[in-house]
């Protein structure tokens, strides 16, 4: 049966009911306080809605704003910048020409485990000491890790960590007394990085902090490898943002290693008295001159300046070599120029070229190869199928070789055509064009892309 008006009233009288919204409870007085942070969230929200929907009744033909409509969710995340502005810097990977040298990378991977072991003490409210740290680090690498590498982490990233001489600790039976000073380790966080009032080292952070440890060794040894130029004769400009690869008389591996920062110390007075008490406990065990040199490093080790690293003397660049005396300067000069051009075209060369010159020295040899195939076959027309990777003596996959097909007939149209019929594609050749003159022009079309 057909509703009656009477049904159609009292849906739409229930259909308001819904519409409205109740009013949340009191927050109860024994509630935890993550229950009570929730509780006044959806208060929060339930009075922004009521304040939307008045709104879109005092104005029916307005609009709502995007700032209105996101209101809601920007509650529980605290007015947070969008995702794309604050993991911008996740999809800036780095040239993979630019490599690091080993020891660069071995610090990589401790700031890596540092960054792990200490994340997940800051998120559980713990304190972040060196000994903790030193354990974990050392149980997920199996290497020494000793406080000059935290010197060194501080160094090419001042920004990851703020870093304390702090006692009362509880130690938990490690052998350190809870009187002495401990070095601590504080990830440096932003604001909007927080749950519940609280700072959080998050996973997307971590990568973050990763990615931007890893730049500044780039960083590191871009400066160096700015230095090795200048130092060329004639010396050599490239700019940082088109760099792709080093040098190749450039040597990575030789990059000295990083000085580590100052790491903070005790007070003077708690170095001192510790001292003390080891040159006191071992007076009657040593011999006079070994209790001496005891006192001396006590009093070294009193004094703020002790212990700092000394600055290596930069190497003095190499004289140029004399063997080519008699030969004109004006040649000398033209050929070290040429030299440098090709260089600074290799240094600066896109993966993407690199890949294509690399395709494009392989042609003249597959030009060969691929008209034998369509001899062979006896037909005017091939599909891709048939040239597959077990025709060819070269070791290319059949998505590969389709790249190095098409590539063909970019740079010959009139020898080689691809034509798609339906679900098929089809491969066309000129057998009638002589082999020569395709291999000639192939490898003009290598020369001067290697030339630009």
């Amino acid at each position: 049966p057909l509703p009656t008006q009477e049904d159609l009233a009292g849906l739409r009288c229930r259909l308001r009911r819904l519409k409205e919204l109740a009013p949340l409870p009191p927050v109860p007085a024994g509630a935890s306080i993550h229950l009570r942070n929730r509780l006044e969230q959806m208060q929060q929200l339930e009075l922004r809605i009521r304040e939307k929907k008045a709104g879109s009744r005092a104005t029916p033909g307005a609009q709502p704003s995007r700032d209105t409509e996101a209101a809601a969710p920007a509650v529980e995340t605290g007015q947070r910048a969008p995702a794309y502005q604050r993991f911008h810097t996740l999809a800036q990977d780095l040239p993979p020409g630019l490599t690091l040298p080993y020891k660069f990378k071995v610090l990589a991977e401790m700031f890596r485990s540092v960054d792990t072991v200490a994340g997940m003490l800051f998120n559980r409210a713990e304190t972040v000491t060196f000994a903790k740290v030193k354990r974990g680090v050392q149980d997920m690498m199996r290497k020494q890790f000793e406080e000059r590498h935290v010197g060194q982490i501080k160094t090419v990233y001042p920004a990851s960590y703020r870093l304390r001489q702090e006692k009362n600790i509880p130690t938990f039976g490690s052998g350190v007394k809870k009187s002495d000073y401990q070095l601590t380790l504080e990830p440096v966080l932003g604001e909007e990085e927080k749950v519940n009032g609280r700072p959080h080292l998050s996973a997307s952070r971590l990568l973050e902090r990763r990615k931007e440890f890893n730049r500044n060794l780039v960083n590191i040894v871009k400066q160096h490898h700015e230095a090795f130029l200048a130092s060329l004769s004639p010396p050599m400009v490239v700019p940082e943002e088109k760099l792709m690869r080093w040098h190749p008389r450039f040597k990575v591996d030789e990059v000295p290693d990083i000085r580590p920062a100052e790491l903070p110390r005790p007070p003077q007075e708690d170095r001192l008295s510790t001292a003390q008490e080891v040159l006191s406990t071992a007076r009657g065990m040593l011999t006079p001159k070994m209790e001496k040199a005891l006192a001396n490093l006590a009093l070294r080790t009193a004094e703020p300046g002790a212990g700092e690293p000394v600055a290596s003397k930069a190497p003095s660049p190499a004289s140029t070599s004399s063997a080519l005396k008699g030969v004109s300067q004006a040649l000398l000069d033209r050929i070290r120029a040429k030299e440098v051009q090709k260089l600074q075209a290799l240094m600066t060369r896109d993966p993407r070229q690199e890949e294509r010159l690399a395709m494009l020295g392989r042609l003249p040899a597959m030009a060969r190869i691929l008209r034998n195939v369509f001899v062979a076959e006896k037909k005017q027309a091939l599909t891709m199928e048939v040239a597959s990777p077990g025709r060819w003596p070269l070791l290319l996959f059949t998505g590969e070789m389709e790249k190095h097909l098409r590539l063909f007939a970019e740079l010959l149209p009139d020898w080689v055509g691809i034509h798609a019929i339906r679900t098929d594609t089809y491969l066309k050749l000129d057998k009638g064009k002589d082999l020569g003159l395709v291999t000639e022009r192939l490898t003009k079309a290598a020369k001067e892309a290697e030339a630009l």
